[in-house]
């Protein structure tokens, strides 16, 4: 290290206890971890954060007055669409917010399908999907494409009174009800739960293997592929930040971090046209705003935010599965 580089790092490390602050050294004055953009596997598309319900923790803040990310449409996603193909991605996934609630959620869903993709929609599986005009458009595309489209079901736990309490009275019986009719309709389905309550990962996968088993359903709770666990990220807890030196002591490949692989679009609010982000879950940060085509996001990802430790790195965690 030359030597003004590190009377940079020493200097900044006594002018700011804070942690997450400069893009490139740590609060004790470390070379911040860095993520190279290594391949496109998945393009993530935020439908818009408006949501049926308003979550106690949700990672990107949605709910019923959100509308900081508004809906995306069918026209602007398709140029996207183009250069992922052409960048070799095999995935298109859709979250929010809602996504149901997009009134363009079909036509965009139809659009990845018809250009080969395999297409993940994260659902709470509650009243925007089981409207009438959404379930028939489904059933259209299951018999179109079959198992490419895919459903991943928000549960938080497999008790009634817990999944509740994050999502609001009666939340877990009406979604339960669009969980059953995906699986009886015949939809390739996965549900996705949260560790909020301390169990080990042993008693969560008991629990959802009991639910599975009481409503008849074909899923292996002992299956990553079909239930994940999501970490919990809150922002005020204290979690350390991720050096260059980490990916030694921890063992992990960055390669296998969720920003060397995926990037999501997004339009904001009063934005005339989308952008791209380096991060699903850190959609309010310029900073991980990196360009406004998929070509122009294909560079480093700097892990200056609490979630890129908590989820990513130190979690284990990626929102593909």
């Amino acid at each position: 290290m030359a030597d003004g580089e590190a009377a940079a790092r020493a200097q900044f490390s006594a002018a700011a206890p804070g942690k997450f602050q400069h893009p490139d050294i740590t609060a004790d004055g470390a070379a911040r971890a860095v993520v190279a953009f290594d391949r496109l596997e998945t393009l993530w598309v935020n439908t818009g954060t408006l949501c049926n319900v308003e979550c106690t923790h949700c990672y990107i803040k949605s709910s019923p007055s959100n509308d900081r990310l508004v809906y995306l449409t069918a026209d602007e996603l398709a140029p996207f669409l183009v250069e992922a193909r052409a960048m070799g991605a095999r995935t298109v996934g859709f979250t929010g917010g809602e996504p149901f609630m997009n009134p363009q959620m079909l036509a965009m869903a139809t659009a990845a399908l018809s250009h080969g993709f395999e297409v993940l929609i994260l659902t709470n599986a509650m009243r925007p999907m089981m409207r009438e005009q959404m379930k028939a458009g489904l059933i259209a595309l299951r018999d179109d494409y079959g198992a490419r489209l895919k459903l991943r079901v928000s549960l938080d736990h497999f008790l009634p009174a817990r999944h509740d309490h994050e999502r609001g009275a009666g939340s877990f019986d009406v979604g339960m009800d669009g969980l059953c009719w995906l699986a009886e309709n015949g939809f390739s389905i996965s549900l996705a739960g949260r560790t909020l309550w301390g169990e080990s990962e042993g008693e969560m996968r008991a629990g959802f293997a009991s639910l599975f088993q009481a409503h008849g359903l074909n899923l292996d709770a002992n299956n990553p592929a079909d239930l994940i666990f999501f970490p919990e990220m809150d922002e005020a807890a204290p979690v350390p930040e991720i050096t260059t030196a980490c990916w030694d002591v921890l063992g992990r490949d960055p390669r296998q971090i969720m920003c060397a692989s995926a990037r999501m679009i997004v339009k904001r609010k009063g934005a005339r046209a989308p952008v791209v982000l380096a991060c699903t879950l850190i959609a309010y940060d310029a900073a991980f705003e990196v360009g406004a085509s998929l070509d122009e996001a294909a560079r480093p990802v700097k892990l200056n935010h609490p979630h890129c430790a908590k989820f990513c790195v130190l979690g284990g965690a990626s929102c593909s599965g």
